[in-house]
């Protein structure tokens, strides 16, 4: 359950069990990251306690969306330390794939994109949000674009091309406006902060940066213009 753990230090500032118990009953928001972690936990169980662990945490999830107005798959692909900030009217489309540290505000989209060819062949593809990246109250991320590291997309904005790391976009369409951006993380999550093996790779720790390595680590403390 790191991934969990990395959740509640993004919602609380650190991890207990008494502020996952806490969080359950009192932030509908956090209840949704609750209900999802344990969805995607019961299907690691053993065979004879699979089935019955994955309907109870199923069922508790479509509720627990239900009552927030949040729209989360439990199949989606999400690495630790999401933060869904106020949270009502969240859609996630289950095809998205978001990395570490992400932060998300209310009313946020993360949906497809349909293209259909002269043929008549429909080709369907799906957003990309990579670690670190801020996305702000009725923004609109569709399609098969990827959203860079660090980067903040404003509020409102309608995204449906691909965004350089470290940028700031604005408007609609949405345009890159600042690059070389400070990332927006507020009580980020490092993977040091969790007590798993580290022979033992984890499967929702997966970094979706796409950027090298040396770049990614330059532009880690870019530099305010």
């Amino acid at each position: 359950m790191d991934a969990l753990k990395a959740d509640t230090v993004r919602q609380f500032g650190h991890f207990n069990w008494w502020l996952v118990a806490k969080g359950f009953l009192a932030s509908p928001t956090y209840r949704v990251l609750v209900t999802f972690r344990c969805c995607q936990a019961a299907q690691q169980c053993h065979p004879t306690l699979r089935w019955p662990a994955f309907v109870f945490a199923r069922l508790w999830h479509g509720l627990a969306c239900q009552w927030s107005g949040i729209e989360l798959p439990w199949r989606t692909e999400i690495a630790p330390g999401l933060a869904l900030t106020h949270g009502r009217g969240i859609v996630i489309n289950v095809g998205t794939r978001i990395g570490s540290n992400v932060t998300l505000f209310h009313g946020v989209t993360l949906g497809q994109r349909d293209h259909i060819d002269s043929e008549g062949r429909r080709f369907t593809t799906y957003p990309v949000i990579e670690d670190e990246v801020w996305i702000g109250p009725q923004a609109i991320v569709v399609g098969g674009v990827t959203i860079g590291r660090g980067s903040r997309i404003a509020g409102g904005a309608y995204v449906f091309r691909s965004i350089p790391a470290y940028s700031v976009v604005l408007g609609n369409p949405g345009q890159v406006v600042k690059s070389h951006c400070t990332p927006d993380v507020d009580n980020r999550w490092e993977p040091s902060q969790s007590d798993a093996n580290p022979s033992t790779p984890d499967p929702d720790a997966a970094d979706f940066t796409t950027a090298d390595k040396s770049t990614a680590t330059k532009r880690r403390q870019p530099q305010r213009p």
